[in-house]
């Protein structure tokens, strides 16, 4: 017959008409008004409504759409025909059945031809043959996941074909487990910056198909797929495209467009799933974690700097420069390695349109350093004071420094150590011999002697209370995974910013004391008494080798010391010397700007090393010196309770200043001061 200005044969095969579903209807159940005794046939026969037995259709065939419409629309994609053929229509459970799930892809493929070609590459259409869980067409496009009229909300869409993918990738444990960390890998999606904007009812954000590809879907390692690492900045390009532009100038894109798969993209910073807003406490990008837990993954490992040459320190000489321990200590507002190297243009130093480049770091530096000048550039910008020369981020003379000051810590406070335990050992001897009655105590009169007045106890106090929160807080910069900065900053996220300021109060206490002393010394006769007591003599470079023969069991007495001995006098004169130099150095530290427009930013390194090397000297002389002769002293143990009541009994007094104990009783029985003892002269026995 004609049909369609072509002739079309009328020819049904019985015995394949007898097989499928429908071979027990007559020809007209389906043909119906057709009269077969009237020959020749009528021109327009009726055509086949197959909703007539088949209502639920539209319900059924969700990926056709229109045929839940009414009337159903003629076309390819409502024609039963065109997909379970005409007179061998087979039943859905027979094996002949076009769209049995092994047979689906070629079957949809024969009108859909690129869809097919796309997912028979792709890891679905890769494991549909041996995996039973793998999706077939019907898998997903049974649902309403396609919008090919553009008549559905952009947002449900979207949510749907969401929930579709999670639905396997997160919902069977068979198929999430093919991935190292399971289900939540996928699942994480949802608490991602394009999951919550989804969620928000934000159309244009991001779901699976966007990055994945609808069909084409590929893992990472598939060279064509989307997501992989040389495909994801276009991928995301999609959506960022001026941050996939600066990308393209840095030196990681140039790296993946030469094939080095070890080269980063965007995953590797942002992560997969879980893409967090730069913002967000928990993203990898964040302010405080870019550093760490970005740019340190490569430029912290020994494989990748040694495979590309790269600096091997860089990050570690970051990391403990100021910026870097701040960064670590909980600041957002210090630079990281973004704020000079930024986030995506990322370029070598020799670059000249690298921010980084020397010729640029003016300007860089500027943005956190108003008025910066070109003495921020002299030094290197990753300093190491521990670097030789030659190495990375070295300088001979913060190498110098640093040398030095080392030398001197263990020299000065290797000393006191070793002078401390040869005088507590003899202390112990003797104590032991008093007790098993080898040696018969003196007894002492209980009397109570001056020794701090009011103003000194003051002083003292203020000096102590600035030195420990200096301590305390300087060390918290430099240490900031100490278990006991840990537990302060867990008192408070704002503990950082604490830090600083109170690190600088007791700074500016500690200065405010020392100005005090100084106007004590000058205006009082106590305070001019007392610095003449404390100016060093020529017995003060004798009487510790005097000290050191009788610990030693080679002299039969101990130097007869005055108001103060070596002992004290060192300990005020390091003061002095310390205060001086960390006050000086911290107000170059504080004054930063200003400084480094001054001093360089090499000076302004120099300056770091000192003040640092300088608070360890003095917190372990303290510790080691002031704290031994002050309270785990045998003589004075648990404590000297001068520094409290301003007075030592006549025990210690004996013990400690014997020589100044006899003045003041001279004195008191209104005799003339005897002459201060001859330091070479023996002691009676």
């Amino acid at each position: 017959m004609e049909k369609g200005h072509r002739e079309v044969s009328i020819f049904v095969d019985a015995a394949a008409f007898a097989k499928s579903v429908h071979g027990d209807f007559k020809c007209v159940d389906c043909h119906e008004g057709f009269d077969a005794d009237s020959i020749p046939h009528k021109a327009h026969i009726t055509p086949v409504d197959c909703a007539s037995c088949h209502s639920d259709s539209g319900a059924r065939h969700g990926f056709h759409p229109r045929l839940g419409l009414d009337p159903v629309p003629r076309g390819a994609d409502t024609a039963c025909a065109a997909c379970h053929g005409t007179h061998t229509t087979a039943a859905v459970d027979s094996p002949a059945f076009p769209f049995r799930r092994a047979r689906q892809t070629e079957s949809c493929g024969a009108c859909h031809q690129a869809e097919r070609d796309h997912f028979a590459a792709s890891a679905h259409g890769r494991a549909l043959a041996s995996s039973p869980d793998a999706p077939s067409c019907l898998t997903c496009h049974d649902k309403a996941v396609v919008n090919p009229a553009g008549g559905r909300d952009g947002i449900v869409l979207k949510l749907a074909q969401t929930a579709l993918c999670e639905s396997c990738h997160v919902g069977k444990p068979s198929v999430a487990g093919q991935t190292v960390r399971g289900a939540p890998f996928v699942a994480a999606f949802d608490q991602s910056v394009h999951g919550a904007a989804l969620k928000q009812g934000k159309a244009a954000a991001a779901n699976c198909v966007d990055c994945h590809g609808a069909h084409e879907m590929n893992d990472a390692l598939a060279a064509g797929g989307r997501i992989n690492r040389l495909h994801q900045a276009d991928t995301c390009g999609r959506c960022h495209p001026t941050i996939a532009a600066d990308f393209a100038t840095s030196v990681h894109a140039a790296a993946l467009r030469k094939g080095n798969m070890d080269s980063p993209s965007c995953t590797n910073c942002h992560s997969e799933h879980d893409i967090r807003a730069h913002t967000d406490p928990a993203s990898p990008v964040y302010a405080g974690n870019v550093a760490r837990q970005v740019c340190a993954t490569c430029h912290a490992s020994v494989a990748l700097t040694q495979k590309y040459g790269l600096s091997t320190s860089a990050f570690q000489t970051f990391s403990d420069s100021y910026h870097g321990l701040a960064v670590r200590g909980g600041s957002v507002e210090a630079a990281n390695c973004a704020s000079c190297h930024t986030a995506h243009a990322i370029k070598s130093p020799l670059d000249p349109t690298s921010t980084v480049n020397k010729a640029n770091l003016v300007r860089t530096c500027g943005q956190c350093h108003p008025g910066a000048n070109t003495r921020f550039t002299v030094g290197p910008v990753h300093a190491n004071p521990n670097a030789r020369q030659g190495a990375d981020g070295a300088s001979p003379v913060l190498y110098l420094v640093a040398t030095l000051y080392i030398w001197l810590i263990v020299v000065v406070v290797g000393g006191m150590a070793v002078h401390n335990a040869l005088d507590f050992l003899k202390k112990i001897r003797r104590k032991l011999a008093i007790q098993k009655g080898l040696i018969e105590e003196e007894h002492v009169a209980h009397r109570l002697y001056l020794r701090m007045t009011v103003h000194e106890r003051l002083q003292h106090g203020t000096l102590a209370l600035s030195f420990v929160l200096l301590v305390v807080t300087g060390f918290m910069l430099h240490y900031p995974e100490a278990w006991w900065v840990v537990a302060i900053r867990s008192l408070s996220r704002r503990a950082f910013e604490w830090r600083g300021l109170i690190h600088r109060v007791a700074g500016v206490a500690l200065l405010a004391a020392g100005a005090w002393h100084i106007g004590y010394l000058a205006f009082t006769a106590a305070g001019r008494a007392l610095f003449r007591d404390l100016f060093p003599r020529r017995n003060d470079f004798t009487d510790p080798w005097r000290v050191l023969r009788y610990n030693l069991g080679l002299a039969p007495a101990k130097p007869r010391f005055g108001r103060f001995s070596y002992i004290e006098k060192s300990e005020y004169w390091a003061l002095v010397w310390g205060t001086i130099i960390m006050g000086v150095t911290g107000a170059i530290l504080w004054f930063d700007n200003t400084s480094m427009g001054l001093l360089t930013k090499l000076g302004f390194d120099i300056a770091q090393a000192v003040h640092f090397y300088e608070a360890i000297l003095a917190t372990l002389a303290i510790i080691v010196w002031h704290f031994y002769f002050v309270i785990f002293n045998p003589d004075i143990y648990p404590l000297n309770l001068a520094w409290l009541t301003g007075r030592m009994s006549e025990r210690e007094m004996i013990e400690e200043h014997p020589a100044e104990l006899e003045r003041l009783k001279a004195a008191e029985a209104g005799q003339k001061t005897p002459p201060p003892p001859d330091p070479q002269k023996k002691p009676a026995e």
